[in-house]
C-alpha cells in the first residue's frame, strides 16, 4: 500500500515576477494498493469520501457503469443518476458524495453501511441538515417511535403505503374523501364531473388539483356574473319573472322553423301558383314511405310545421301540425304563448312578430350566456358552489404544504440509502477492490457450474452477438450461456480462467445459480476459445494431434465400413441368382490351359513383391532415424527435448503471450461499463475464479474404481516389445554396424578368440 498527495498550487507571492509555492488548501493524502496492474485508491474513512472530487480520475477504475444488469440496488443508482439516462458517471458519484456529505456531522457515518442513521448523526448546523433531523423526528414521531432517536430504511421504505393512508400526501390533489363537510364534498364531485379529474399520486383514486378547480370556479363566477346582469335590469328583460328564461328557451327551440312557415305562407299569398312548391312533393312522401316511420326522423323535421296556404295560421297544436315538432310545439304554447298571449290554438303573423319582440330582451340576454360546463345550473345551485370556493382553495393549498414534507421524505430515504451502498459504489466504481478481494463485485451475476468446475466471473448479457464481438479482446476463454427458470430467461457470459478447455462445446449444459441462490438451467449457446494456461497450450499440439488421427481414422473405418456392406450386398445378391447363373457360366466359360494360374486367383506375385518392398524401405527408413538418434549418445536427452520444444514450444508462446492480455476490460465494456484501465486477469487470480473439483482435504477413497481403464499399463508393455524386437532384430542383422561407434561394431579381425591373451 502506498500513500499519495494531490500537488498543491502555486500562488505568485514575495519579489515581483517571482512565485513561490504556497498550498492553497491542505491537500489530502490518499492511500493505494496495487491490484490488477493498477493503482487503486482504499477507502479507509469518511474523508476519502468528501474528498472524492480531488482524485484524479485518471486513477478511477471505471468512469460509467449502467444503472440495470448489475447487482446493485435500481432505486439507489436511480436517485444518483440525476440525468436519468441509465448510466452513472463521475461526476453523479461525486455530486452524491458532495450531498451526502454536506448533511452529515461527519463523513465517517458513510463507512458503517447498514442503512441506519441516528439524528445525532444528521448537521443541525445547516439548513439542509436541520430540515432533515426535524423531518426525521416528526418521521419517528408518526411511526409511533417517541423513545427512538434512529432512523432505518425499512421505516420509510414503504413510504407510498403510508402516504396513501394520510389525509394530506403533498401531491396537491383533494378527493372527495378528503372534504370536512358535504357542500365541499358536493362542490369536489361537481367540479370533477364538469370539468375532470386527477389521479392522485400515491392511491391513483381521482381528485381534484388546483388548477382544475381554479377553472371551476372561475367558470362559476362567470356564470354568477350573468345572472347579476338580469337583477338590476327593468321587467322589459323578464317579463315573466323567472319564467323568462324557459319562455325564451322555448321559443328559441321552434324560431327558425316559425320563420320559415310563414315566409312560404307570405310567399303562397304573393303567387297562389307556388303553393305546390313551397309544400312537399308526392317524390318526398314516396321516398318516406319506403322505410320504417319515426316521426321525429329527420326527414320529417325538414317539412314544414304546417301545410302552407296564403294568409294562414300556425296551428300549434292538433293534426295539421308536423309531427316532428308538436312536442317541441306544446311547449313553446305553454311557456311563452300563453304567459304573454293567453290561451289559443293558433297564432298569427302579426302575434308572433308580437312574441318575438317582448322576448327580444330576454333573448339577447341568454345569447350572451358564458358558454362553459356549468351554463345549465340554476342560480341557487351557483351561489351554493361558489360558497364553497375559499374552502376548497384552502384545502388544496394544505395538501400542497405537505409535499415539503414528502421532498424531505425523498432525501431521507436518498441519505439512509447512500449511508447503506454509497461505500459499496465506490468500491466498485472508483476501485475494484470488491473483485480482486473476492467479496463479490456487483457486476459479477453469479456462478456457473459446469465441466466440473465453478466459474465466478460471471457477467449478464444484453445482445449476445454484439456483446461478443468486442470481449473476444478479452483473451479469455468465454462461453457464452442461456439461462432459464420457470419461465424466465437471461443469457450470460462466463469467463473459464483455469482447467482444460477440451469438453467446452455449444449445447452443453450446467446450473447457473443467481447473486440471490436460485438455480436456473444453462446451456452454452456461442463459444470463444482461448488458452487458460501455459501447461494446457503444452498438451494442446499432442491433443490435436490424436484428434486429427482419430478422425482420419474414423473416416476410414466409415470409409470401409460402406465397401465391406457394398461387398456384402453385393456377394448376397450373387449367392441368391448362383443356381441361375451356373449354367449360362459353364457353357460360355473357355476351357483352362495347363499350369495357367485363374483370372480369379487371390493371390498376386507381383503385389506380394511390391508390399515387400514398400516394407522394406519403411524399415529402413527407421532404422536410419534410429541410427542417427543413437550417434548422438549423450546428447539424446537434449534432442528430445528439442523435439518437444518444437512441437509444443509455438502453442506455449502464443498462450504465454495471449495469459499476458487477458484482461476484464472488454467484458465490461462490452456490458455498458466504461472501464478506464486493462484490469488484468492474472494466471493466479484465473485460478481462483474458476475453481476445478477437487476431493475435500482429509477425504479417502475407500474403494478402487471397478470400471477404470486398465489397458494402460497393457500398451505401454507392448510398444517396449516392439521397440526392443526392432532393436534386436537390426542388431542381429548387423543394421547398425556402419553405424554404431567402432568400439562397438563386430569385427572378426579385432576380436580376440576365447582363450587368448587379453581375451
Amino acid at each position: 500500500m502506498t500513500t499519495a498527495t494531490l500537488p498543491s498550487k502555486t500562488i505568485p507571492a514575495g519579489v515581483p515576477g517571482t512565485s513561490t509555492p504556497v498550498p492553497a488548501t491542505t491537500p489530502h493524502r490518499w492511500s493505494f494498493i496495487r491490484a490488477g496492474g493498477l493503482d487503486q485508491v482504499v477507502f479507509r474513512s469518511g474523508a476519502d469520501i468528501a474528498h472524492i472530487a480531488e482524485l484524479d480520475q485518471k486513477l478511477w477504475v471505471a468512469l460509467a457503469c449502467p444503472t440495470r444488469g448489475i447487482d446493485f440496488d435500481p432505486r439507489t443508482l436511480d436517485l444518483i443518476d440525476t440525468d436519468g439516462d441509465g448510466r452513472v458517471r463521475p461526476p453523479e458519484v461525486i455530486a452524491a458524495c458532495r450531498w451526502a456529505c454536506e448533511r452529515l456531522r461527519s463523513p465517517d457515518a458513510l463507512l458503517a453501511g447498514g442503512g441506519t442513521l441516528s439524528l445525532d448523526d444528521l448537521d443541525d448546523k445547516g439548513a439542509a441538515g436541520a430540515d432533515l433531523a426535524k423531518e426525521g423526528r416528526r418521521i419517528l414521531d408518526l411511526l409511533g417511535k417517541n423513545d427512538s432517536n434512529t432512523l432505518t430504511l425499512a421505516d420509510i421504505s414503504n413510504r407510498s403505503e403510508w402516504l396513501a393512508a394520510m389525509r394530506f400526501n403533498g401531491d396537491g390533489v383533494v378527493t372527495p374523501d378528503t372534504a370536512s363537510d358535504d357542500a365541499l364534498r358536493a362542490t369536489i364531485e361537481e367540479a370533477m364531473r364538469t370539468h375532470g379529474s386527477t389521479p392522485d399520486r400515491h392511491d391513483r383514486k381521482p381528485g381534484l388539483d388546483r388548477a382544475r378547480a381554479e377553472a371551476f370556479m372561475a367558470d362559476a363566477k362567470a356564470m354568477r356574473d350573468w345572472y347579476a346582469r338580469a337583477e338590476g335590469s327593468d321587467k322589459a328583460l323578464l317579463p315573466l319573472g323567472d319564467r323568462t328564461i324557459a319562455a325564451t328557451e322555448a321559443l328559441r327551440a321552434v324560431a327558425a322553423k316559425i320563420d320559415d312557415f310563414f315566409a312560404r305562407c307570405r310567399v303562397a299569398a304573393y303567387d297562389v301558383q307556388a303553393v305546390v312548391a313551397l309544400n312537399p312533393s308526392p317524390q318526398a312522401y314516396d321516398a318516406l314511405s319506403g322505410h320504417t316511420l319515426d316521426v321525429g326522423a329527420q326527414p320529417i323535421a325538414e317539412l314544414p310545421l304546417a301545410p302552407v296556404t296564403p294568409s294562414r295560421s300556425l296551428p300549434l297544436r292538433g293534426t295539421s301540425l308536423n309531427p316532428a315538432w308538436a312536442e317541441a310545439m306544446a311547449v313553446f304554447a305553454r311557456n311563452a304563448v300563453a304567459p304573454l298571449l293567453g290561451e289559443r290554438d293558433a297564432l298569427e303573423e302579426e302575434q308572433w312578430q308580437q312574441l318575438r319582440r317582448r322576448l327580444a330582451p330576454c333573448e339577447a340576454w341568454i345569447a350572451s350566456r358564458p358558454a362553459n360546463a356549468l351554463a345549465g345550473l340554476p342560480r341557487e345551485r351557483i351561489d351554493a358552489l361558489l360558497a364553497t370556493r375559499d374552502a376548497l382553495l384552502a384545502l388544496i393549498a394544505e395538501d400542497e404544504a405537505a409535499e415539503q414534507h414528502n421532498r424531505l421524505l425523498v432525501d431521507l430515504e436518498k441519505l439512509l440509502r447512500l449511508q447503506r451502498d454509497l461505500l459499496v459504489l465506490l468500491h466498485n466504481f472508483v476501485s475494484f477492490k470488491a473483485f480482486y478481494q473476492r467479496e463479490g463485485a456487483i457486476f459479477q451475476a453469479g456462478t456457473l457450474y459446469l465441466d466440473g468446475r465453478s466459474c465466478e466471473l460471471t457477467v449478464q448479457v444484453q445482445d449476445t452477438a454484439r456483446h461478443a464481438a468486442l470481449a473476444g479482446l478479452a483473451k479469455t476463454c468465454l462461453a457464452y450461456c442461456d439461462c432459464t427458470r420457470q419461465g424466465q430467461k437471461m443469457s450470460i457470459v462466463a469467463a473459464f480462467t483455469a482447467g482444460d478447455v477440451d469438453f467446452l462445446f455449444v449445447g452443453r449444459n450446467g446450473v447457473f445459480y443467481d447473486r440471490q441462490g436460485r438455480d436456473w438451467d444453462a446451456t452454452i449457446t456461442k463459444l470463444i476459445e482461448n488458452p487458460t494456461s501455459v501447461g494446457q497450450a503444452f498438451f494442446a499440439p499432442y491433443k490435436k494431434f490424436v484428434r486429427m488421427i482419430e478422425e482420419q481414422v474414423a473416416k476410414r473405418a466409415a470409409a470401409s465400413e460402406a465397401g465391406s456392406q457394398n461387398a456384402l450386398q453385393s456377394l448376397a445378391g450373387r449367392v441368391a441368382t448362383a443356381d441361375q447363373a451356373a449354367g449360362a457360366n459353364a457353357a460360355a466359360k473357355p476351357a483352362a490351359k495347363p499350369g495357367v494360374p485363374s483370372a480369379g486367383s487371390r493371390i498376386d506375385v507381383g503385389t506380394v513383391a511390391a508390399i515387400g518392398v514398400a516394407l522394406g524401405s519403411i524399415s529402413a527408413v527407421l532404422v536410419g532415424i534410429f541410427g542417427k538418434f543413437i550417434d548422438l549418445g549423450q546428447w539424446i536427452p537434449v534432442a528430445l527435448a528439442g523435439i518437444v520444444i518444437a512441437i509444443s514450444g509455438p502453442s506455449m508462446l502464443i498462450a504465454w503471450l495471449k495469459l499476458r492480455q487477458r484482461s476484464l476490460g472488454p467484458i465490461l465494456d462490452a456490458s455498458g461499463w466504461a472501464i478506464n484501465g486493462r484490469m488484468k486477469v492474472s494466471v493466479r487470480l484465473g485460478g481462483m475464479l474458476s475453481q476445478t473439483a477437487r476431493v475435500p482435504p482429509g477425504a479417502k477413497r475407500i474403494a478402487p474404481d471397478p470400471y477404470r481403464e486398465r489397458h494402460g499399463l497393457a500398451g505401454a508393455v507392448a510398444a517396449a516389445c516392439i521397440v526392443g524386437a526392432v532393436a534386436l532384430l537390426a542388431w542381429r542383422m548387423d543394421w547398425l554396424d556402419d553405424r554404431l561407434p567402432p568400439r562397438l561394431q563386430h569385427d572378426p579381425a579385432t576380436t580376440s578368440a576365447p582363450g587368448a591373451p587379453g581375451a
